[in-house]
């Protein structure tokens, strides 16, 4: 019995160790891009819009990804598309590094992309069969090893650029090199594990067709397709909205970004317990609601508030992990099938808000006329005023979630 506790042990620490770790270079992978899109954008000579449509294009990436991953995981076994996931990346960084044309560069951005959803889909699958106690608060730890990764992602980005070896500069693409090699040390970690529920039969699998009867999927989509787009949007567009709108150094913007990531990461591991006491949904309607008054509160109080960016991180930092737990505890036999759904319709809302942030800057900034000084300012506003009315708009559905959920009495 000793013995085989000890081999269980072991196993659950390589599973905690993979998760965790995988975590940590999706922080790096997602985020690092803050300090270089100013620097990618005077490469490329894009204006906002061609920006927006960037990071839509690359967001499609990690879409199609999500659409293709369950099925694979099915084929392969989470193991095998978790190394697909992590070798990717790495090859991702090689092209980026040699990318010195537009074309080469958006396809290996978009082949990094593809390794992120892979990655996440990857994760949550291995997350939801793991963690059946306390998952509220296991599923908050694990995604705060992204926020910690992410709090210190821009300031390495920063410094990575910076450093000059044999005379070269890394700049943006030899940063985006070594921090997308690092997914060579969880490759040999996956190896080396075994992953759980690769054998469930299909006939213990809820149908796809009787969850899209489910309206309590379709509110949860909602909640997590606005959520993760005003989530994601902070990493893309908060460092490009400090320097053009208050004219804030590169290192300046990107410590604002790091201490946004910082609030995350320490929301997820401190406040996830809280999940499980006060439940699932009314905790989404708390932290997407705080999110949206922080948000908005700092574009219209300027730059004198610009920390409520930062503060905004406490709230939104919730939303993903606290509905992966949902999905856990309310379909415990159709987890896969039901995190791939969610989360690639949570992908096109991320490709239509990316594209939504750039188009609004621009239309706005060309309203307010280019000759006017405060063009750029309002239309950065406006773009950002985006990002925190999707917070509000996360807060919304939660609620008519939560109501919805109350009248059945299935308040999870």
């Amino acid at each position: 019995m000793k013995k085989s506790a000890g081999k269980f042990n072991k196993i659950y620490a390589m599973q905690l160790a993979t998760i965790f770790i995988g975590f940590v270079i999706f922080g790096f992978s997602e985020n690092i891009k803050g300090p270089a899109i100013p620097r990618i954008q005077f490469d490329f000579m894009l204006d906002e819009s061609q920006l927006g449509t960037l990071l839509s294009l690359n967001a499609l990436g990690y879409l199609i990804a999500c659409s293709f991953t369950a099925f694979l995981t099915k084929k392969w076994g989470i193991k095998w598309v978790t190394v697909a996931a992590f070798a990717s990346m790495a090859v991702s960084g090689i092209l980026i590094y040699f990318s010195h044309h537009y074309t080469l560069f958006s396809a290996s951005y978009f082949l990094m992309y593809i390794g992120n959803g892979m990655l996440e889909i990857g994760l949550a699958i291995l997350s939801a069969r793991i963690f059946v106690r306390n998952t509220g608060m296991m599923m908050n730890m694990t995604h705060g090893f992204y926020g910690l990764s992410s709090t210190v992602a821009p300031l390495i980005a920063t410094g990575l650029m910076t450093v000059t070896i044999a005379g070269h500069t890394l700049d943006w693409r030899g940063m985006y090199l070594v921090m997308l090699l690092l997914s060579v040390i969880p490759i040999i970690i996956t190896l080396f594990s075994t992953f759980p529920g690769d054998d469930i039969s299909h006939e213990d699998r809820i149908p796809l067709k009787a969850l899209l009867k489910d309206r309590v999927l379709w509110l949860m989509v909602l909640v997590l397709t606005f959520g993760v787009v005003s989530e994601l949007a902070v990493g893309g567009w908060l460092v490009n909205f400090l320097e053009k709108a208050y004219n804030w150094d590169t290192v300046s913007a990107s410590g604002m970004l790091s201490i946004f990531f910082l609030c995350f990461a320490l929301a997820r591991l401190l406040l996830g317990p809280l999940t499980d006491r006060i439940g699932f949904v009314l905790s989404l309607i708390i932290s997407s609601g705080f999110s949206a008054l922080c948000t908005l509160a700092a574009i219209l109080g300027g730059e004198s508030v610009a920390f409520l960016f930062a503060a905004s991180g406490i709230g939104i930092a919730m939303i993903y992990p606290t509905v992966m737990a949902f999905i856990a505890k309310r379909y415990p036999k159709g987890s896969d099938t039901v995190i791939t759904f969610t989360v690639t319709l949570m992908g096109i809302g991320s490709v239509i808000g990316n594209y939504l942030i750039g188009g609004i800057t621009g239309l706005v900034k060309h309203t307010v006329g280019e000759d006017s000084p405060t063009s750029l300012l309002r239309g950065l506003q406006a773009g950002y005023g985006f990002i925190g009315l999707c917070a509000a708009l996360c807060a919304i559905t939660g609620l008519i979630l939560y109501v919805h959920l109350y009248r059945r009495k299935e308040v999870i």
